[in-house]
């Protein structure tokens, strides 16, 4: 039992390090070389005004370094929405003689004995990030980036996923142009 367990803390902690999973989606036939403002028309609603404040400001320091600028006139209207739910896995693990945890065991018949089993139920939260852009005059969807990751319990690991999902989403940003190949 205990060498399964000990096998199990570093893929379990590799997981949990883990950065988000990002898509990006795109009109077809949009030019995103004519664009260079944006604004927001929904900031992101979370339970906690700290996280949301992140996600702007993670947002606005990516569409910067492309060289685009936040006015109230955008050609780019942003609008961003933020979702959890909660997911389980279960584990279990067996106890028992070598050849297995389960069952009878013995050879010839001699010998018998009964292995246990034990499940844990692990609950956790799985928070996703969408944001998707407008062209402001037409007032067509041009982009969508998705960023999702499990939540962890500490605000500095969250506020790390923040970062990195955001900022995976913005690599190959703007579509088409050639810092994105």
């Amino acid at each position: 039992m205990k060498r399964v367990a000990m096998l199990l803390v570093p893929l379990m902690l590799a997981a949990c390090a883990s950065t988000p999973t990002t898509t990006t989606d795109t009109a077809p036939g949009t030019d995103f070389s004519k664009y260079r403002s944006y604004t927001w028309g929904d900031k992101p609603e979370t339970g906690n005004p700290l996280a949301g404040q992140r996600i702007v400001s993670d947002v606005n320091a990516q569409l910067q370094a492309k060289g685009w600028t936040e006015s109230a006139e955008g050609e780019v209207t942003l609008v961003a929405h933020v979702a959890t739910r909660q997911k389980q896995t279960m584990d279990t693990f067996y106890t028992g003689s070598r050849y297995g945890g389960w069952g009878w065991r013995g050879v010839g018949g001699v010998g018998m004995g009964m292995g246990s089993a034990q499940t844990v139920v692990n609950t956790y939260d799985v928070g996703t990030l969408v944001l998707d852009m407008f062209d402001t005059s037409t007032k067509q969807a041009i982009w969508r980036g998705t960023a999702t990751a499990t939540v962890p319990s500490s605000t500095k690991a969250q506020n790390a996923k923040i970062d990195a999902g955001i900022a995976k989403m913005f690599v190959d940003f703007p579509p088409g142009s050639a810092a994105s190949k």
